[in-house]
């Protein structure tokens, strides 16, 4: 079966358009997004399983690939990649004998390094409600969606993703139990008391509320999409707007497959084969009126949206002009990577080669019988005898120089430096210290307040579409004024406790309000 697009209502959407994206699309996104991730995590696969690599390997007595050979070229790896299938798509080659590979992964620490600059400690959500009442909710049904979803982890995994891919996106998924308030028109607010006698119980029935309407939050998802995922359909005249929002993705199941011949059993048994669980292909599509889900193009659930937007919220890594996508901290440390690991496996090679010091003597007799150790000593008439060395590993200042190039050359490229990362390689100087390493850091410090910004924007959206459902749901009524949301990054470097202090006494002389101060501290 096809795609029944009936419930958008939209003759500019068309299945076939649809299918072009899942069937054609998606294998190009996926295969791009794919090196990305495999280049930040390095994952480690064993023999057998990336193509004709179980020949090479056993020259070098590993059992194993990493996934940065793949950028590796053949004089060194002995395998030639495809440029569509990865290292999967290996193959050997004859008369290249794999000489010793080494891989130091310089851009999964970094990353994470600036994932610890941006959300290394909590974050609040400050709320401009003029209510001061409403602030205090607000707050707290913002807390309790988050930490519902994971807390700091779901902000990590953000920054994680949006650093690899450039971009991620976040689906916004209410529970069933708001599902059903949407549609039967309960509202917890409404107990059918008069006005005089809603005042009068607000009070006494306060918290009891906040409770209910804190659980009801608790049940909002908040999906991370990652890049493979995402196809979205754009505004043909603006590519800031998104029109419908698609993934697509293989889900496996909790269920063997029943494909499997006899052959595959036997393959299983000497893990030369996959996963044999059941696989499905999901397709989602989402637009601000409605959303379908398929299973192997199979349409299995579909529903309406009555707040009128698409729950969808775009965060750009850093900013790209005239791209859906924003620019990946990864992207641009590839080239590097590549040639890092490759000199690196040059000197190990040259290493292993020369490490042996050997020698030569003349004039000495029986000197081929009596090895070279501590202690030995020889005897002989002959004064032009010698014993000369040669071999061993020489210095070459030409190398090591080359190397330090390109880990700069990544230090520039990343703005990640090895200190933050707290090695210390030079005295900071005369400054005093906070203000030497803000110097130190300044490439660093500047990143992140661009992320900060990106980042911020697309939290406050997410927090206005969830006070929005609430609203709709007759839950938690909220105006466009209340929505209104501010974010407090704190400082991802140590700081001196007393000038936080003083910082803080000179806030609250000027009129900043003491919760706002307080927060900024750390108390809540």
């Amino acid at each position: 079966m096809g795609f029944d697009l009936g419930i958008f209502k939209d003759r500019q959407l068309e299945a076939d358009y649809i299918e072009w994206l899942v069937e054609e699309q998606s294998i190009n996104i996926q295969s791009h997004f794919a090196k990305l991730w495999e280049y930040y995590s390095n994952r480690m696969y064993e023999a057998g399983v990336a193509g004709g690599s179980e020949k090479k390997l056993n020259e070098s007595g590993r059992c194993y690939l990493q996934a940065q050979e793949y950028g590796l070229p053949t004089r060194i790896t002995g395998l030639a990649h495809s440029a569509s299938t990865g290292i999967f798509g290996s193959r050997a080659v004859k008369d290249i004998q794999r000489k010793e590979v080494v891989i130091e992964n310089d851009i999964a620490w970094r990353i994470n390094a600036a994932v610890d600059f941006l959300f290394g400690k909590p974050i609040s959500f400050v709320s401009k409600s003029p209510d001061s009442q409403k602030r205090s909710e607000i707050e707290s049904i913002l807390k309790a969606v988050f930490a519902a979803n994971g807390g700091i982890g779901f902000f990590q995994d953000m920054a994680v993703l949006g650093s690899v891919y450039g971009f991620v996106d976040c689906l916004i998924r209410p529970g069933d139990e708001i599902y059903s308030m949407l549609d039967t028109g309960y509202s917890m607010l409404d107990t059918g008391y008069s006005m005089l006698e809603k005042r009068e119980s607000r009070n006494k029935n306060q918290e009891s509320r906040i409770e209910d309407v804190l659980q009801s939050a608790q049940t909002i998802g908040l999906e991370l999409i990652e890049a493979p995922r995402a196809l979205p359909v754009l505004e043909e005249n603006d590519y800031k707007k998104i029109r419908y929002y698609i993934q697509h993705f293989h889900q496996k199941k909790n269920t063997l497959s029943r494909k499997n011949s006899f052959l595959t059993k036997i393959l299983r048994q000497s893990r030369q084969s996959g996963d044999s669980r059941e696989t499905v292909a999901i397709t989602e599509i989402i637009s601000s009126v409605g959303w379908q889900r398929y299973e192997n193009k199979q349409l299995v659930a579909e529903g309406k949206f009555p707040w009128g937007f698409l729950p969808v919220v775009h965060i750009q890594n850093v900013a790209q002009p005239y791209y859906y996508e924003g620019i990946s901290d990864v992207e641009p440390l590839i080239p590097l990577q590549d040639e890092l690991n490759t000199r690196l496996s040059d000197r190990a090679s040259r290493i292993t080669f020369q490490s042996f010091k050997m020698y030569l003597g003349k004039g000495i007799e029986g000197f081929e019988d009596r090895p070279v150790s501590p202690g030995r000593m020889w005897y002989t008439d002959n004064p032009d005898a010698s014993i000369e060395e040669f071999g061993g590993d020489a210095l070459t200042p030409s190398e090591d120089l080359h190397i330090a190039e390109i880990r700069e050359a990544m230090d520039k490229t990343s703005g990640v430096t090895p200190l933050v990362a707290g090695v210390l390689k030079n005295r900071l100087g005369n400054l005093t210290s906070a203000v030497a390493l803000r110097l130190t850091l300044m490439g660093m410090l500047s990143k992140t307040e661009r992320k900060r910004f990106s980042y911020g924007e697309g939290l406050k959206k997410i927090c206005r579409m969830v006070l929005n459902i609430l609203d709709n749901a007759n839950i938690y009524k909220t105006s466009e004024a209340d929505r209104k949301i501010d974010i407090i990054f704190p400082s991802p470097l140590p700081e001196n406790t007393m000038e936080k202090l003083k910082e803080a006494q000179i806030k609250k002389e000027l009129g900043v309000p003491t919760e706002q101060v307080l927060r900024e501290l750390g108390y809540e």
